[in-house]
């Protein structure tokens, strides 16, 4: 009985570290070439479960030692035990790409590559026993935010079969879209930190009041004082340099948790993809 409780007690101290036994590493077919993901799935389902696709940021999902960083592996874990699986499809390791937040011109871009990951992300998952096709929504962080919001705005492009059916984005990068009058066909939630140097709230609400009245429901909540990065766990605020696309064009970002934003973020996201 001893040896069963710490064998236990063991598994779950795995789960909570983010390793290997949280999660499986999957292979997604893709027109521009096969995407690498991992995929958190709950545990004890009776039944077709809601499922997250979730994009990760200009940094990447993880590294070369790890294949996914500690806060998407915090939501991914947080989300399964709630209920839903969670597809992070890798937009750089498998093409040989590592973090991008220096690069200005980029190979993958938000509003190109990574929509096409996103769609292809989301075919495969609709398929995948156990999963509802019918309840995928999408979830993105900075430039995989940017790339979310450019996925379900309503547009020519053809949507995909299953489509998505909601999305939350935290600290997207809204100048593209906003020039190009952005509108979203799904109901979106917009969280963003009202100090972000990096990417600007000011310019995400106004993209949003754009899209008044030819737009699904959108919701914006701004966090006061938070900066990019405010859901990261347990990450003090720092200064980082050298940032291609930073909100003065000065390459100088601060970035780091805010635990009001974070606290709330936490609750509010899932609420709103069980819609």
């Amino acid at each position: 009985m001893r040896i069963l409780l710490i064998l236990a007690c063991l598994s779950c101290l795995c789960r909570l570290s983010g390793t290997a036994e949280a999660y499986e590493q999957v292979k997604i077919p893709s027109a521009n070439g096969e995407l690498t993901g991992v995929l958190y799935k709950p545990d004890k389902t009776t039944g077709p479960v809601p499922a997250v696709i979730a994009l990760h940021g200009c940094g990447g999902l993880g590294t070369h030692k790890k294949p996914i960083g500690a806060r998407f592996a915090a939501w991914g874990e947080r989300l399964s035990a709630g209920g839903f699986a969670v597809l992070f499809p890798d937009s750089f390791s498998g093409r040989s790409l590592g973090s991008q937040c220096s690069v200005k011109k980029r190979k993958i871009r938000a509003n190109r590559e990574r929509i096409a990951d996103a769609d292809s992300a989301l075919a495969w998952l609709a398929k995948q026993p156990g999963i509802d096709p019918q309840h995928i929504s999408l979830l993105g962080w900075s430039n995989g935010a940017t790339a979310a919001l450019a996925t379900v705005r309503s547009s020519p492009r053809p949507h995909p079969q299953p489509d998505f059916r909601s999305a939350v984005v935290l600290y997207p990068g809204c100048g593209l879209l906003l020039r190009s009058a952005w509108s979203s066909r799904v109901p979106t939630l917009i969280l963003l930190g009202g100090a972000d140097d990096w990417t600007s709230a000011r310019t995400c609400e106004a993209m949003v009041e754009n899209a008044r009245d030819r737009s699904a429901r959108v919701l914006v909540k701004v966090y006061p004082g938070a900066y990019h990065d405010f859901d990261r766990p347990k990450y003090p605020v720092r200064l980082r340099t050298g940032v291609a696309n930073s909100a003065n064009g000065s390459g100088r970002v601060h970035l780091g948790t805010n635990p009001a934003a974070r606290a709330d973020a936490l609750k509010r996201v899932p609420e709103w993809l069980k819609q």
